[in-house]
């Protein structure tokens, strides 16, 4: 019965680190080099993430800038960048690019705030899923031999597992909020 428990909890890590990273790839209205975490490079034929390519760093608050390992690279990570969901607008000078990450209108800090409590309501029902798949797993099992108690408390110590990742989730989506609502 252990054995279930820990598959669920491996199961919930899971589903808090996937919003993390999604919540990483959130445009705000600060610079970070987790916005271009998704961005895919054509190297030599081959899609390669911007981070295998180039350094990635951030100058000030608004600016990030990207410095290739090849030069000849520039055009390329440039047409990533534009073709990207991002809404960002990168400027080359020959050696490095700059992208200057434009402050968020209200309407659009509004509309990611609705993005990410759709993302986190999305992983609290998926917690809620894995307690539930992981309780019916227990009651299979309960014919082998388990106390009606014993099945009782292993039910309550899952339901504290998950109001545990539910918090963490309202914990996080919080963060997020306040992140993308900072002017």
């Amino acid at each position: 019965m252990e054995d279930i428990k820990k598959n669920c909890e491996e199961r919930m890590k899971k589903t808090i680190n996937a919003l993390k990273d999604e919540f990483s790839s959130l445009r705000t209205g600060r610079a970070s080099p987790a916005l271009l975490d998704k961005i895919r490079v054509d190297y030599y034929g081959q899609k390669s993430p911007l981070n295998q390519v180039a350094s990635v760093s951030v100058q000030d608050s608004r600016t990030i800038v990207i410095q290739p390992w090849d030069k000849a690279l520039l055009p390329e990570i440039e047409k990533a960048i534009q073709k990207s969901e991002l809404g960002i607008n990168p400027s080359n000078d020959g050696k490095v690019i700059r992208i200057v990450v434009p402050p968020l209108t209200e309407e659009r800090r509004k509309e990611l705030v609705k993005n990410a409590k759709a993302s986190a309501e999305q992983s609290r029902v998926g917690i809620r899923n894995i307690r539930r798949d992981s309780i019916e797993e227990i009651k299979k099992k309960k014919d082998s031999g388990l106390s009606e108690d014993a099945l009782k408390k292993l039910e309550d110590e899952l339901q504290k597992l998950t109001d545990n990742y539910i918090s963490q989730i309202n914990k996080i989506l919080e963060e997020k909020e306040k992140e993308i609502m900072e002017v």
